[in-house]
């Protein structure tokens, strides 16, 4: 068993609209909450357990590569969720129905993914990723 310097990651998004993000990827991809913190002067945060988390570091030139296998030009600020799903067309429907903005349809990248990109409700690019039987997950 490998064993990692780092034993997990954990994102915080700050938004202003809590309960549609909530919504948005609770019901959109499907998560059930792990933990809810609710306090008594009105905050509140949720714990989503998403399996397997890797970080990845672009520099501009490939950013821009990935932007246009995905959607021809361009899009990505800073930061770009990538989740894999066992069904993208069924991902994108879901999340669509929950307030995301399609981007660009999916596409099928040169290392074999099938590739979508939505934006969430707070702007976030958002790229869902399907790998299909006997393609490496990389």
């Amino acid at each position: 068993m490998t064993t990692f310097p780092v034993a997990e990651m954990r994102v915080a998004i700050t938004v202003a609209e809590y309960e549609r993000l909530v919504e948005f990827y609770c019901q959109g991809l499907g998560i059930e909450p792990a933990q809810l913190w609710t306090n008594e002067d009105g905050s509140r945060a949720v714990i989503l357990e998403l399996g397997r988390a890797t970080l990845e570091i672009f520099n501009e030139k490939h950013a821009a590569s990935v932007d246009q296998i995905e959607v021809g030009r361009r899009v990505t600020g800073q930061f770009r969720f990538a989740f894999r799903v066992p069904d993208v067309d069924a991902a994108v429907s879901r999340l669509l129905e929950h307030g995301a903005v399609l981007v660009s349809e999916p596409v099928v990248t040169p290392w074999g993914h099938r590739n979508a990109r939505l934006q969430a409700p707070d702007g976030l690019q958002i790229t869902l990723f399907e790998v299909p039987t006997g393609v490496d997950p990389i």
